[in-house]
């Protein structure tokens, strides 16, 4: 019998290309807020559901793992890169064996529910596991510009997906798995009808602060202010339709940087700096300014903050458990804007040397508006991999100030 499986096993990762190959030729089918929101509340039906997913989620699986293998050869051989590529492949081999399943039989629908929840589990370590694959290629190989633009466009990208294929496998597992959310017991699966924004930005803070306390020993306070220019709302608590895990994640990572570099910058001082939270809602955006006082970071940095190829904080490895609370990989604002933008958002940094940082979290106000942003494979994908390195039509100033004692004697 052992034999028997080894030998189905061994036949269906034979036909794991054809199957990229098949599904990665249709674009993913993006939704709305408003559609995850009606569906999971009015037309909620698990054969529906089951009839979708089962179709879409390989075609965003293999959209993204036909953009894996044109990553660099060398980033591809490293162990860490290969396991990622590993749960990929199983985790469409067990939903492509759902295609050919009856909808109407209320066993298989269980078993796609204990399907999804398994293959969610298996890809919960995928941003670190990815990220240690980086920094096994950085420390193993020379970097060139070219090369690590295209791992950023990449990993742009697949998390991305990763976000949007977690998304998809939330919202059916919490809406039919027939339990309610004793914390939340007012949301669609993962989306609140009514998020509270001001309930989110202290729970995130009080988080950071905790961790702050812990490893500094003090903590800046929150100021927190919310402004609304709609009448009817304006005595009434702010709030908007959208994931709240995903707001707490980007305010929790906002809230860490901002405490960091505020007592970095004052620590020989007896008190700190409040963190600033002001929070408005127009006709089209809500928008989350967190300000801190933290001594702000140079221009030309700024583009760094939002590079996998760049962390200001040494590189953990994975398992460890002495890395400082407050920094990691250097992933926690890149992957912040991404979640940002997953729903037509985004996340900026605006900040002052020598006297702080302001960050804006930008998200659409209008359910109808907040559209998933979700990567494609085609051929405009393929031209972004095989971009190479021209001369530039602009000076390239030195990367040091110049010396201009040297500069005079070398002209006389």
């Amino acid at each position: 019998m052992k034999f028997v499986r080894f030998i189905m096993k061994n036949a269906s990762l034979a036909s794991v290309p054809k199957h990229i190959e098949h599904f990665s030729k249709f674009s993913p089918s993006p939704l709305s807020m408003k559609q995850f929101l009606d569906f999971g509340s009015i037309n909620a039906c698990e054969k529906t559901s089951f009839a979708f997913l089962r179709q879409e989620l390989p075609v965003r699986l293999s959209n993204i793992m036909k953009e894996i293998n044109l990553l660099p050869n060398r980033l591809l051989t490293t162990a860490s890169v290969q396991t990622v590529q590993s749960w990929y492949i199983q985790s469409l081999m067990e939903i492509l064996e759902f295609l050919d399943k009856n909808p109407d039989d209320f066993k298989v629908l269980g078993e796609f529910v204990d399907a999804l929840v398994t293959i969610r589990n298996r890809h919960n370590d995928v941003v670190p596991t990815m990220a240690q694959g980086i920094i096994e290629y950085k420390e193993a190989f020379p970097q060139d510009l070219v090369t690590n633009q295209n791992i950023q466009y990449f990993l742009d990208r697949f998390y991305m997906s990763r976000i949007s294929i977690r998304m998809l496998i939330n919202q059916h597992t919490l809406i039919f798995d027939g339990t309610l959310n004793p914390v939340h017991p007012n949301t669609i699966g993962s989306i609140d009808p009514q998020c509270e924004v001001g309930d989110v930005v202290q729970d995130a803070f009080h988080s950071a602060k905790m961790l702050c306390d812990q490893y500094y020993l003090r903590s800046p306070d929150l100021i927190l202010q919310e402004m609304c220019s709609k009448k009817k709302k304006k005595n009434l608590p702010m709030s908007i339709v959208y994931v709240p895990s995903h707001l707490y994640h980007m305010l929790f990572e906002l809230f860490k940087n901002a405490m960091r570099a505020t007592i970095e910058t004052h620590d020989k001082s007896n008190t700190l700096p409040p963190i600033q939270v002001r929070v408005s809602l127009g006709d089209e955006d809500m928008s989350i300014k967190v300000s801190d006082k933290g001594g702000g970071v140079p221009f030309r940095r700024i583009e760094n903050l939002f590079s996998y190829m760049f962390s200001t904080a040494p590189a953990p490895q994975i398992g460890e458990h002495t890395r400082p609370p407050l920094a990691g990989f250097g992933y926690g604002l890149p992957i912040s804007r991404l979640y940002a933008q997953y729903f037509q958002g985004d996340l900026q940094l605006y900040s002052m040397e020598g006297h702080g940082t302001d960050a804006v979290i930008y998200l659409k106000a209008l359910s109808t508006d907040s559209i998933e942003r979700l990567p494609v494979y085609n051929k405009t994908t393929l031209k972004n991999y095989k971009v190479s390195q021209e001369v530039d039509d602009w000076c390239i100033p030195s990367k040091e100030p110049l010396d201009l004692s040297i500069c005079k004697e070398n002209r006389y």
